[in-house]
């Protein structure tokens, strides 16, 4: 926050994909680097700053961490405050544990997802205040509400849209940066988010561990659960998060 609010501004780089790069991301990806490994220095961290280690080495581990230091560059760069932090401890594929934090709004998100735990659940915390939330069941007499990217798939959503008027009638929709489209959905604000556009697995754990302790659903383009550290690439599918899972999606979804 104080390189965001500086009034000189701050550097900005761009990386081998051409996405933009802060002086804020390396900052807080060695903060939150070097403090994860000073709290559990046998569980490896994966973080989209550091140097990602090839897959012959990832699929050892049963358990890791995996940080996006700054989810939302493009947004932090605009300032509009739509940026967020996100940890997860990923075990055996499954995000188990999340926190995405909203440095601009002072709000975070948090999760144990693990439904044999006495803690699982997913919660907001807002000025000095901590709430459980819950995805909401599919309104019967309001719009259904969809939150999307400002910045990717358009055309593909728009698509979407047409099939979920045709089925559920006119859609709300927001547009959003970073991983809150997500927890709009877990806080029962939103519906559904469809993502149909590159994402990596750092941009979605966190984000996911709260979804899932809240009742919703992060799938992917064939409707099978989001899983992470399974394979080569570090990119995620297309996806679709979902509040109601019981709602018959993919009468929409797959069309």
């Amino acid at each position: 926050m104080a390189i965001y609010q500086r009034s000189e501004g701050f550097s900005i780089d761009a990386k081998a994909d051409n996405s933009p790069l802060t002086e804020a991301d390396l900052a807080a990806h060695k903060l939150l680097e070097q403090g994860l490994i000073a709290l559990t220095a046998d569980i490896p961290v994966l973080s989209e700053e550091s140097e990602s280690p090839d897959f012959a080495t990832r699929k050892s581990w049963s358990r890791y961490w995996i940080v996006d230091p700054l989810d939302g560059t493009k947004e932090f760069i605009k300032r509009s405050g739509e940026f967020t932090v996100n940890v997860a401890l990923i075990e055996n594929g499954v995000p188990v544990m999340g926190v995405v934090h909203v440095p601009a709004l002072s709000i975070t998100y948090g999760a144990i997802n693990q439904p044999a735990s006495a803690e699982h659940g997913a919660w907001k915390h807002e000025a000095d205040k901590t709430t459980s939330i819950k995805v909401r069941s599919l309104p019967a007499d309001t719009a259904v509400a969809v939150v999307a990217s400002r910045n990717h798939g358009a055309e593909e959503v728009v698509a979407l849209l047409d099939r979920i008027g045709a089925t559920l009638g006119p859609a709300e929709t927001t547009s959003m940066g970073s991983s809150l489209k997500l927890c709009l959905v877990a806080e029962g604000k939103a519906d559904l988010y469809p993502r149909l556009a590159p994402t990596c697995e750092w941009d979605t754990a966190a984000a996911q561990a709260v979804v899932e302790a809240a009742g919703g659903q992060v799938v992917d383009d064939q409707l099978a659960v989001l899983r992470y550290n399974q394979k080569d690439s570090l990119l995620n599918p297309h996806f679709y998060v979902i509040g109601d899972t019981d709602y018959e999606w993919q009468r929409i979804l797959k069309s």
